[in-house]
């Protein structure tokens, strides 16, 4: 009987334990977005988290991503829960397709309406069920003038240019690589054509000797720093690197770029739908989101928040590109799984080709013999010990 009693009392004590997490989460959200892509309340900027906890009292657990590619890996192999990831285009188009995204509940977003039309409708999410809109922008060439000519900045040859050899940055995830290439070579950003994804890898290979590291978020402050003269960003980051170092300058190539949209999206498996959506519907209040995006540099959605903006920012070339500077501008599509692998193949050989990789191979493998000599040795002496001991 005593038995009994204790162990309901521990069964009480256990689930009585448990009730705060599990209510935990009807007033808590995970938001999984790119590294700096936030207002924080840095320089005087609006803490755009701090104001939507305040204003809901839910909590916001806020985690970064570096590429659009990092951040599938993470959801498709589990392991954590986020209720809401902020991808680009055509990683959107591919999540839909996996049926790994949750259709959103615009009952509980009205502030979707301040979405402009030119927004909606878009290839990845044809009928507007599973995106929002966060912003739009644009990749480009940031250099540094010191060092770089506006004419060699003119393309993205300027990458592949020997006289700054070691003082060049490159995207480390293939989709980005990769358009760069196919820009130079006249293809599409979304060929599935296997010869053109190899004669794109070809020229990648040849690029290698000029580039200092492939990196991502890393660009950032690599440029601001002057350690490197070139790379290709995005063109918001650009607006506040160049506060901070005033040499570098900002160039669309000639031979193309990518124009994108990152939206804000809820994956399968969520643990608080209706706080995702809440979070969602405040981003795309006109004055959070005119606050938000003047902080970031990037480009708007809406007309109504764009209203509020810095005319600064608002009229700048680089933020809001004309229609001629756009007409050379391409979005990505999701690209089928056996091009997507292929892509993907191929960068793996880019980035392991060349003698550095060889060199580590072989030093890797002469470290490991090295280490189980090593204990061979140690072990042959204490066994002929332990045997003038027996004796």
């Amino acid at each position: 009987m005593r038995k009994t009693i204790v162990c309901l009392l521990l069964v009480c004590v256990l689930a009585f334990s448990l009730m705060p997490a599990a209510c935990a989460s009807d007033n808590e959200i995970t938001v999984y977005n790119w590294g700096q892509y936030i207002s924080d309340g840095t320089d005087g900027s609006l803490d755009v988290i701090a104001e939507f906890e305040k204003e809901t009292g839910i909590k916001v657990n806020y985690l970064t991503f570096d590429s659009n590619e990092s951040m599938y890996t993470k959801l498709k192999t589990g392991g954590a829960a986020y209720d809401i990831i902020i991808p680009s285009d055509y990683m959107i188009g591919m999540l839909i397709e996996e049926n790994m995204l949750e259709p959103l509940n615009f009952d509980n977003i009205p502030n979707y309406q301040y979405i402009d039309e030119a927004f909606r409708n878009q290839a990845y999410d044809p009928n507007n069920m599973y995106s929002v809109p966060y912003t739009w922008g644009t990749v480009g060439l940031i250099y540094n003038t010191q060092y770089v000519s506006a004419e060699d900045a003119a393309s993205w040859n300027c990458l592949w240019n020997k006289d700054y050899a070691g003082k060049v940055l490159m995207f480390d995830n293939p989709r980005d690589a990769f358009a760069i290439a196919e820009s130079i070579l006249g293809f599409s950003y979304n060929t599935t054509d296997t010869a053109e994804l190899q004669q794109a890898a070809e020229l990648l290979k040849q690029q290698k000797d000029v580039v200092q590291s492939y990196v991502m978020d890393q660009i950032f402050d690599k440029m601001q720093r002057g350690e490197a003269w070139a790379a290709p960003y995005y063109a918001g980051d650009f607006l506040t690197m160049v506060e901070e170092n005033p040499d570098l300058a900002f160039s669309y190539p000639q031979d193309g770029f990518n124009i994108f949209i990152d939206a804000m999206c809820i994956p399968k498996g969520c643990q608080n739908k209706e706080g995702a959506e809440a979070f969602i519907n405040f981003l795309c209040r006109p004055d959070i989101c005119a606050a938000n995006l003047d902080y970031l540099g990037y480009s708007t959605p809406e007309s109504a928040a764009k209203e509020l903006m810095d005319p600064e920012v608002t009229s700048s070339p680089v933020a809001y590109p004309d229609e001629q500077t756009l007409s050379a501008s391409e979005s990505f599509s999701s690209l089928p799984i056996e091009a997507t692998q292929t892509m993907n193949d191929l960068w793996l050989g880019v980035k392991t080709t060349g003698s550095n990789t060889t060199l580590y191979i072989i030093v890797s493998v002469v470290a490991v013999l090295a280490v189980a000599a090593v204990f061979i040795v140690m072990n042959a002496r204490r066994r002929r010990k332990k045997a003038r001991r027996c004796k």
